[in-house]
Order: C-alpha cells, then sequence, then structure tokens
C-alpha cells in the first residue's frame, strides 16, 4: 500500500502513515475498549507514522513499551505505538481514504467481553501470545 494522510475528527492533529498491507486488527485490551468506548480498529504501520507537528497532538504513555496518539482539542484517537517508535498500529478511522481493507485479527481475545462479536472469521491472539510476537521481533 502506499501512504496515506489521516487526521483527527476537529483537523487539528494530521499525519502520514504507511499501512503494511490491507490487514485491520481489532484490540480488545482493557486499555483500548476504555479510551475508544469500544475495541480499537486499526491497521499496522510499521515505523511510517509521522504526525505533523501540532500543540494539539497528545502521547500518552500508556505502559513501559507503548503509548497512544491523540487530539488534545477533539480527542480523536488517532495511533498506538512502541515508544521506540518502531511499530504503530494507526486507527483506520482516522485514515483518509483506505479501500479494500480486511478484518484478519483481533489481539488480547481473552479480554473480549461477551455482549459483542464479530461475524468475519479472524486470527485471535492472547495477550501473551502478542507479547511474545513482540519479544521475537525484537530479537532478530
Amino acid at each position: 500500500m502506499s501512504a496515506t494522510s489521516g487526521q483527527c475528527l476537529c483537523g487539528a492533529v494530521r499525519f502520514q502513515a504507511k499501512p503494511a498491507g490491507n490487514a485491520v486488527s481489532i484490540c480488545h485490551c482493557g486499555m483500548c475498549r476504555r479510551q475508544m468506548a469500544g475495541p480499537f480498529f486499526a491497521i499496522e504501520c510499521g515505523d511510517t507514522f509521522k504526525a505533523e507537528d501540532s500543540p494539539n497532538l497528545g502521547v500518552y504513555s500508556a505502559s513501559d513499551y507503548g503509548e497512544r496518539i491523540f487530539c488534545k482539542q477533539c480527542g480523536t484517537v488517532i495511533a498506538w505505538r512502541t515508544k521506540d517508535g518502531k511499530f504503530s498500529e494507526v486507527s483506520v478511522n482516522a485514515l483518509d481514504g483506505l479501500e479494500d481493507l480486511r478484518l484478519k485479527q483481533e489481539i488480547f481475545i481473552e479480554d473480549k467481553p461477551d455482549y459483542y462479536s464479530f461475524a468475519e472469521k479472524t486470527k485471535q491472539l492472547t495477550g501473551q501470545q502478542v507479547f511474545e510476537l513482540f519479544a521475537e521481533s525484537q530479537s532478530e
């Protein structure tokens, strides 16, 4: 996929990113569900996520390894990335004009509440499996 632009609801934060493919991932972890008021629909963008300089760009250190990117003005959640910036998952709903996306994966599946489910058959990973994949990629 080629690089694409995106922005928050009010337009105060704009960014560029290059999706790694067309696979949408859903995160069911408690932090994502609390911040989004539901699951986080994202697309992997590796290290290509670059936000324009804006006083409205918020960065919240959510853990020892990750941070959440959002607009301080309107509250739009824009991305989750590792603190070293080498890996990002960008909100598909903040990107401009992406087509042909496919729901492929759900992570932190053990945290998904029983009151919703998706019809698509997806790869489902537990939080532990996600952490193991990150550990493997760091050792390569």
